[in-house]
């Protein structure tokens, strides 16, 4: 009789917040997992409690270089990117390279082992929408030399080299286009709101909210997020699907609820909103309620309530982190 061996996935940004929920979900899975990160944002720590494990291997690689897997892959989960507006504005070039070169470097493998690719798209291909909910029939709003446009372009190019290489090469590809999520490991200092507002709430600190706070946002907890990735990877659809949760709030009614969850004497502190900052971001997903039968089960109060958890849990000392980001100049 044959010996049916796992099947073997390779995610990119393995080291980072999705990337590290990902694999631990595949591993689960009984899938031989190979992570690989460059650590340019992503930590150790997110994925440490895998290295023991006999069906989890790391490589610490940029994907903007060649990248070679030694033998079969079933599948590429492409995470690798800057996600937040700290990280992409301060390492602007890395963030256009690693959805372009990265993403043709990943192509190209999935190509060469006829393994299916799944690719991280954003809602921020959306920009500053016009239209709400955004499904993806919208084409978008975008500034592309805008301050944010080398990770909103870089994620719309990725979708088109996507599209190429499905298209002209029969590549087995999926989109997935992910809108706000948060959950345990999220980085205290990436700049996005959840993680800000809970570590300065802890501290009871004041909050800060940019713009007038009426801006809204949508936030899909993770592990919902990730039943939606392993469920698109697995369908049959190639074109982008819309991924998040669609219980739309404003910045400064959030800011509340977690001052409130936990109980701290933090109050509100306004400052100008950022250039090209989307006032709205709602998913429409009725196309993954159809296609994936999927739709968010866990609710924002219980998903903030695991994610706090999370973060008292932490040493004092990471607790304290500055907002500073260090990185490797070179491009």
């Amino acid at each position: 009789m044959e010996q049916a061996f796992p099947k073997r996935i390779l995610i990119t940004g393995a080291a980072g917040f999705l990337g590290s929920h990902l694999s631990d979900r595949f591993i689960r899975e009984g899938y031989q997992v190979i992570g690989m990160d460059n650590l340019i944002t992503g930590s150790l720590r997110n994925i440490e409690h895998l290295f023991k494990l006999p069906n989890f291997e790391f490589y610490q690689h940029d994907v903007s270089k060649f990248v070679h897997i030694p033998g079969h892959l079933d599948y590429i989960l492409h995470f690798a990117s800057p996600a937040s507006p700290v990280d992409y504005l301060r390492i602007p070039i890395q963030t256009l390279k690693v959805g372009s070169l990265g993403t043709h470097n990943l192509l190209g493998l999935a190509k060469s082992k006829k393994a299916r690719i799944l690719v991280a798209s954003t809602s921020e291909v959306y920009g500053d929408p016009l239209v709400s909910p955004q499904a993806e029939t919208y084409w978008g709003n975008v500034n592309p030399v805008g301050p944010r446009g080398v990770y909103d372009e870089a994620k719309r190019f990725q979708e088109a080299m996507t599209m190429a290489y499905h298209n002209f090469h029969g590549i087995d590809t999926r989109i997935v286009r992910i809108f706000n999520t948060f959950g345990p490991r999220m980085r205290l200092n990436d700049g996005r709101a959840l993680p800000t507002f809970i570590a300065q709430a802890l501290r009871d600190q004041n909050l800060s909210v940019f713009g007038d706070g009426k801006q809204t946002r949508s936030f899909c907890y993770v592990d919902d997020l990730v039943d939606g990735i392993f469920r698109l990877l697995h369908a049959d659809y190639n074109e982008p699907v819309n991924l998040g949760n669609p219980d739309e709030i404003t910045i400064t009614d959030i800011a509340k609820e977690i001052i409130e969850l936990t109980d701290s004497t933090s109050n509100l502190v306004f400052s100008d909103l950022p250039v090209d900052d989307p006032k709205q971001r709602q998913p429409d997903i009725t196309l993954a309620k159809r296609l994936l039968d999927w739709a968010p089960n866990v609710s924002r109060a219980d998903g903030l309530r695991k994610t706090i958890d999370y973060y008292r849990a932490m040493d004092k000392i990471d607790l304290q982190e500055t907002t500073q980001i260090y990185f490797k100049r070179d491009a």
